[in-house]
């Protein structure tokens, strides 16, 4: 039963859903947190970050957001919320005001952006046979599998989409890098990190999906947040 009070959101990224959370939602509930994982659209960066600002609306008291890959986009616009007091990345996106995720991604293409195809709905995927070599080599083959076959795709748009007021030029921030991240350069994951002056950076050995290969680590940053907040 939770016991703190503050409530920790959880926002997914591209090409998955709240199941992504799966390793750490029960360490933070074990903790005494109240935590929530919303299941976005991926329709566009206005859409996902109107789901999440409902969501937080829905809870009662503080709200801590924690944004994995493009999640961090969705939480960079939807923590301008009053209700949010803090924000953690998670491999994630962190743009600036003008900013988009495609222009973040093209200052160093990764061998993750040759997997990526749309389809004629203007979604993008990550093909399927290639999907545990570049987003989570480092997650089991069972894992791996359900993450591939079950990924969630993204509108194309959301990568066009320009940040138009950044929270983390207001909020306390923590972030994690993965320094095996095959979808976002981990030299631009420093830097998204470093201009924001956060509370604490970590880096960990680790492809892009951290939150589910370093389930441990990811919840003790995330408590460390919610410790500091509460």
């Amino acid at each position: 039963m939770a016991t703190k009070n503050i409530t920790i959101v959880l926002v997914h990224g591209a090409w998955g859903d709240g199941s992504h959370w799966k390793g750490v939602i029960p360490k933070l509930a074990k903790a005494g947190y109240k935590v929530r994982a919303v299941q976005n659209p991926l329709t566009s960066l206005a859409d996902d970050v109107q789901k999440t600002t409902d969501l937080v609306n829905a809870q009662d008291g503080k709200v801590l957001l924690v944004g994995h890959s493009y999640g961090g986009a969705v939480i960079t616009g939807a923590g301008n919320n009053d209700k949010v007091t803090g924000l953690v990345y998670i491999a994630a996106f962190a743009p600036d005001k003008g900013e988009s995720l495609g222009g973040l991604l093209a200052k160093r293409p990764t061998s993750g952006g040759g997997s990526i195809a749309p389809d004629d709905k203007g979604f993008l995927w990550i093909k399927y046979d290639e999907f545990q070599r570049e987003f989570c080599p480092d997650v089991n083959d069972e894992d791996a599998l359900v993450m591939s076959l079950s990924q969630k795709a993204i509108s194309g748009q959301c990568f066009g989409d320009e940040m138009e007021n950044p929270a983390w030029n207001k909020k306390p921030v923590w972030y994690q890098v993965s320094t095996r991240d095959k979808m976002i350069h981990p030299d631009t994951q420093r830097e998204m990190s470093a201009r924001m002056n956060p509370k604490k950076t970590i880096e960990l050995d680790a492809s892009h999906a951290s939150l589910a290969s370093k389930a441990d680590e990811i919840s003790k940053l995330i408590l460390e947040a919610a410790e500091s907040l509460s």
